[in-house]
């Protein structure tokens, strides 16, 4: 009989992750399934993602358990993910050896981490680079090659510490583990399963299918419950997003429905920019839904954070239009209130066209650098094309929005024709031109109070 295959056990989050110092999302599955995992496979290891492992009894059994024994593990840092960053603790507390470390070149390290050697690969943040993907992939092939069997410490613990004895689960403890999975008799490949629902209902909101893929989490947040007393956030964030997007029975029924799960998952001190964003959002379109001024101050409670967490435009786009909703409403009693509502829309958008000018040149610089890529014709070039005209035309139409809320018409129509003329689906500009439809609205009640006074145009 053959030597047992060795295994891999990865360290990371998974789906799309928010980096909190920078600001930017992530998709970290990608780097799991282009970067990560076909290296380990072409090395004859096995490779494993905690989304992967996931059976019948305790979760967290099964994870320490793979910290130990796991002949290679490999830690992707990424998004200064806690979680991660506790487990690779755990490992260098365990072995002393076969440990890899990697992560996007822009995460800001923490102090003690600064004596660790991490691997960077570069990420765009949806996408990711195929020369830069053949790069990282050969150095973390020869990093496998260079760790898998050697016995020099990669540990710092053992480094520092270097009488210290590894330990090892005793083959009683061992047994008991095998017999709860036995006894539990969970269904085979559960981790297998879970993330073949996961990736399907993925599929789903890219076809812009909700309900579909609202079902399917919903199947996904049940199994994942089997598997750990703790929620996973990651499963909720998605259903509540598939939830209010699907609008079943009813819009507001919906919106409301996806609060209470975003609740569930500790909303009111959170700092997961992502969740707080999409209760901002929420809350915005039950207050355009008629349901009270109360979810429009809760509204700008939820961008507010999520704005000044990640700097980015999306949130300011919306945290101004919030305050020229404010400004018109009953949360703003005297005209004082009303003309500092305006005040911060109008320096929210300036902010924005500020940002704005800072990310277009850093698309376009990326997108020289991809053309080989994006004129292939594959399915990887074409996703990738779709990613830069994604960009580019939120962009120029966040661009659009900000000079027309500063009554700058002229700058306002050139980007409105940049918006509609670069590549994008309906949606895109169904989503821009609905938001530019209340913005005009509002403006017009409250125009007047601005200096200079904005009108609109003719």
């Amino acid at each position: 009989m053959g030597n047992p295959k060795k295994r891999c056990f990865v360290v990371m989050g998974f789906g799309t992750k928010t980096d909190y110092v920078n600001g930017r999302k992530l998709d970290l599955n990608k780097s799991y399934k282009y970067l990560i995992k076909p290296v380990v496979e072409s090395k004859g290891i096995e490779c494993v993602r905690a989304d992967e492992i996931l059976h019948s009894g305790s979760i967290d059994v099964q994870m320490y358990k793979e910290l130990l024994t796991a002949d290679l593990v490999i830690a992707d840092l990424s998004t200064s993910n806690s979680n991660a960053i506790y487990e690779l603790g755990i490992r260098h507390a365990l072995r002393p050896y076969t440990t890899i470390v990697v992560s996007e070149d822009k995460l800001v390290y923490p102090f003690d981490l600064n004596h660790i050697v991490i691997s960077q690969y570069n990420h765009l943040g949806e996408a990711i680079d195929i020369e830069e993907a053949e790069r990282f992939k050969e150095r973390l092939g020869q990093q496998i090659e260079a760790v898998i069997n050697k016995g020099e410490s990669d540990s710092p613990v053992y480094t520092y510490l270097n009488s210290l004895i590894p330990p090892k689960i005793q083959d009683v403890l061992e047994a008991a583990v095998e017999k709860e999975a036995e006894t539990h008799k969970a269904a085979p490949d559960t981790g297998e399963v879970l993330s073949k629902i996961i990736q399907d209902a993925e599929d789903f909101v890219e076809q812009k299918e909700f309900e579909k893929a609202k079902q399917l989490f919903q199947t996904a947040v049940i199994l994942a419950k089997m598997n750990s007393a703790q929620p996973d956030t990651y499963l909720i964030h998605r259903l509540a997003f598939t939830t209010y997007k699907s609008a079943k029975p009813d819009l507001v029924s919906a919106l409301y429905e996806s609060m209470k799960l975003l609740q569930s998952i500790n909303l009111a001190h959170t700092n997961d920019p992502e969740t707080v964003s999409m209760a901002g959002a929420i809350e915005k379109k039950l207050f355009e839904c008629g349901q009270g001024d109360q979810h429009l101050e809760e509204a700008l409670l939820y961008f507010l954070r999520s704005y000044y967490t990640l700097n980015n435009r999306y949130n300011g786009i919306n945290l101004a239009l919030a305050y020229v909703y404010r400004s018109n409403s009953s949360l703003s009693t005297t005209h004082h209130d009303k003309v500092a509502d305006l005040v911060i829309a109008k320096r929210t958008w300036e902010r924005v066209l500020f940002l704005c000018e800072r990310d277009y040149p850093v698309i376009l610089e990326k997108e020289k650098k991809d053309q080989a890529r994006l004129a292939d014709g594959t399915t990887d070039g074409k996703e990738l094309k779709e990613y830069y005209d994604a960009q580019k035309f939120w962009i120029s139409a966040n661009r659009a929005e900000a000079y027309f809320g500063l009554g700058r018409f002229e700058e306002y129509n050139n980007y409105l024709e940049l918006a509609k003329n670069n590549p994008h689906p309906l949606w895109m500009w169904e989503s821009f031109t609905g938001q530019m439809g209340k913005l005009a609205v509002e403006l017009t009640k409250a125009g007047h109070l601005m200096e200079p006074i904005w009108k609109a145009p003719v």
